[in-house]
């Protein structure tokens, strides 16, 4: 039996329940984490977003204004910390050169948005889209590894396919929705961590009667 979209977001969501996520109290944390958390567990991007706390710098203003060594040394628990500090003074310099706030960035179409975001050094689709969908709470679908592991696993597409063909096959099957998308995303993270990684926990999965992997690997 085949698992429809909606299907597969309702059982996640009857597991794990509604999930507030991004997890970040402003914008200009959501914005600093996305960059982070590239090439980065969530537990080590963590570590440096503490650090930024406790110096009171977890702020795009001051960001901008930091010694970039300062910099590098608290953002360094989430690793590639020289690149990383310098990719987030440039966006911040971007952003209140430009525009002033994060409002006058964001004040224009999801398209207009994201190939402007797509334009600045070191933000590739997912972190653009992450930033679109949570930060400017514009309806975009966001796509990550966990996204691609589970869809290869339950349905069968090959893992290396195009962001944005992934992106659009899935924001075609369950329509456009801010709130959806948001939990949606947060879901796929929710089972990747808990279940479909990378050796997969498939015991106990809410979905596994449905994913091809596990009827492979199992026999039935």
């Amino acid at each position: 039996m085949k698992l429809s979209y909606d299907q597969l977001y309702k059982k996640l969501r009857s597991r794990f329940g509604y999930l507030n996520w991004w997890p970040g109290e402003t914008r200009d944390e959501i914005v600093i984490g996305a960059i982070l958390t590239q090439q980065a567990t969530w537990k080590n991007v963590e570590k440096a977003i503490a650090n930024l706390k406790s110096e009171n710098a977890l702020d795009l203003r001051k960001i901008r204004r930091m010694g970039l060594r300062r910099l590098e040394r608290l953002v360094r628990p989430s690793g590639f910390y020289r690149q990383k500090a310098s990719r987030l003074k440039g966006i911040a310099s971007y952003i209140f050169t430009n525009y002033g706030s994060l409002d006058g960035m964001f004040d224009k179409s999801t398209a207009e948005l994201r190939k402007e975001l797509l334009s600045l050094n070191g933000v590739g689709r997912e972190t653009a889209d992450s930033i679109i969908l949570y930060v400017a709470n514009k309806p975009i679908f966001v796509v990550d590894a966990y996204t691609k592991r589970i869809m290869s696993r339950v349905y069968g597409i090959d893992e290396r396919i195009d962001y944005d063909e992934l992106r659009g096959l899935i924001s075609d099957k369950i329509g456009k929705s801010l709130d959806l998308y948001k939990d949606f995303h947060a879901q796929f993270v929710e089972l990747g961590k808990e279940h479909c990684r990378p050796r997969p926990l498939c015991e106990n999965c809410p979905i596994n009667e449905y994913c091809r992997y596990f009827k492979n690997a199992s026999g039935k």
